[in-house]
């Protein structure tokens, strides 16, 4: 492994500061994210729906972005992340059959992300240049969320397959929590004992 790649159980051993480490992993979950809702964008031709998809990826590009701007401010570079928290779900949940599955994991994958945004930003003696990009991503989320769900239970509803839909989103909740276990557990040893949350 190269000194610009990073996974979280060997990053405390290369010496990698513990928040540039998250920082990197956060980055790289808004990059796999503008990747899931350009392969969305192949799928549905419903006008509205491009239009919001388009925006939706503009945020995701623009947090990465952020996160990006955040290491280089305390003095780091980028690094490549090895092993995050999306190519880990899509290890453990296999490939999405279609669009609708597709839509489900968008919503896990958008609710996994503001839940953990809004622990990071709980965390004590946070910085506030941190604090200033939590909020910057924090605030998009919710409607990311929003819209993916209404678009997924309406096209469900429409197909008649109304159930799937939610036993996908339940499915991938299912894959998203053993994920975490081990990112969580990997990120408390590149602590020294503490999440950085």
């Amino acid at each position: 492994m190269s000194s610009a790649t990073i996974d979280l159980a060997t990053a405390r051993a290369e010496g990698v500061p513990a928040e540039i480490a998250v920082f990197s992993y956060y980055r790289n979950a808004e990059q796999h994210g503008a990747n899931l809702l350009f392969r969305l964008l192949k799928h549905l031709d419903d006008p509205d729906a491009q239009i919001a998809l388009s925006q939706h990826l503009a945020d995701e590009t623009r947090h990465a972005w952020l996160w990006t701007e955040r290491i280089v401010r305390a003095g780091a570079k980028p690094l490549v992340v090895c092993d995050g928290y999306q190519v880990r779900m899509g290890r453990q949940a296999g490939m999405p059959r279609d669009v609708l599955d597709l839509l489900a994991l968008t919503v896990v994958v958008e609710q996994r992300a503001l839940r953990r945004y809004q622990q990071h930003l709980r965390r004590p003696n946070l910085d506030p240049d941190t604090e200033d990009v939590l909020r910057n991503v924090t605030k998009d989320e919710a409607w990311h969320i929003d819209w993916i769900r209404k678009l997924g239970r309406a096209m469900a509803e429409e197909r008649g397959e109304a159930k799937r839909f939610d036993d996908a989103i339940a499915r991938y909740r299912a894959v998203d929590r053993e994920v975490v276990e081990h990112l969580e557990a990997a990120e408390q040893e590149l602590s020294g004992g503490a999440t950085v949350d």
